[in-house]
C-alpha cells in the first residue's frame, strides 16, 4: 500500500475507538503493580520488542518502581502489512542474558508466533527465565503457542491500531486503541 495523508486519515475514519486513554492508563497501573509484585527482587532485564512495544514500554517502565536494566530487540512478521509472515530478526539484545530474568514487553499478543519465537530466542541466548508482559491480549478463539504472564487488556478478535499497534505502518501514536470497522 502506498501511503498518503489521505490514506492515513481514511484508515482512522474507518476505525472506531474500543479502549480509551483513561482505561489504558488504569490498565497500565494494574499491570505495573502485578509485575512489581512478581519481579521487584529479580533485577530483570526489560526487553522491548520494536517497533510495536515502544509506546507500551515508554508508558509502563516509569511505573515500575524497582531496579531493572533495559534493552530491546527487533523482530517482526508484518513489515507494515496486515498479514504475518516469517519472523525477521533485525536486532538482538546487546546485553548478556546468561542466567538473567527477562521481562519481554510487547504491544499485543495476537496469534502469538512472534512472542513464542522471541521467548525461545531469549532462552537460547541464555536467559534463565522469560516473563512476557503485553498491553493487550487478543481473544482469537483458539490456542496460542505462548501465553503472556502479565496482560493489561483483553481485546476482541478485530484488527486494532493505536498504542503501538499499527495499520500499514500508521497510527502507532494514537493514545487509545481503535479497531477497523467490520464491513
Amino acid at each position: 500500500m502506498d501511503k498518503s495523508l489521505t490514506d492515513a486519515w481514511s484508515i482512522l475514519n474507518r476505525s472506531e475507538l474500543i479502549v480509551g486513554a483513561t482505561d489504558i492508563e488504569l490498565a497500565l497501573d494494574r499491570l505495573a503493580s502485578r509485575i512489581g509484585d512478581a519481579l521487584a527482587d529479580r533485577l530483570p532485564i526489560a526487553l522491548c520488542i520494536m517497533g510495536g512495544a515502544v509506546v507500551f514500554a515508554g508508558k509502563l517502565l516509569p511505573r515500575l518502581a524497582f531496579p531493572l536494566e533495559f534493552d530491546y530487540l527487533h523482530a517482526t512478521r508484518y513489515r507494515d502489512g496486515t498479514r504475518g509472515g516469517e519472523i525477521e530478526w533485525s536486532v538482538l539484545p546487546r546485553k548478556d542474558l546468561s542466567g538473567r530474568c527477562v521481562l519481554l514487553l510487547d504491544d499485543i499478543l495476537d496469534e502469538g508466533h512472534t512472542l513464542a519465537a522471541a521467548k525461545a530466542k531469549l532462552l537460547e541466548l541464555g536467559a534463565a527465565e522469560v516473563h512476557i508482559a503485553v498491553l493487550a491480549d487478543k481473544d482469537i478463539g483458539r490456542d496460542k503457542p505462548v501465553a503472556a504472564d502479565f496482560v493489561g487488556l483483553s481485546l476482541p478478535d478485530r484488527y486494532v491500531l493505536g498504542m503501538g499497534m499499527d495499520a500499514y505502518g500508521l497510527w502507532r501514536n494514537l493514545p487509545g486503541i481503535y479497531a477497523l470497522k467490520e464491513e
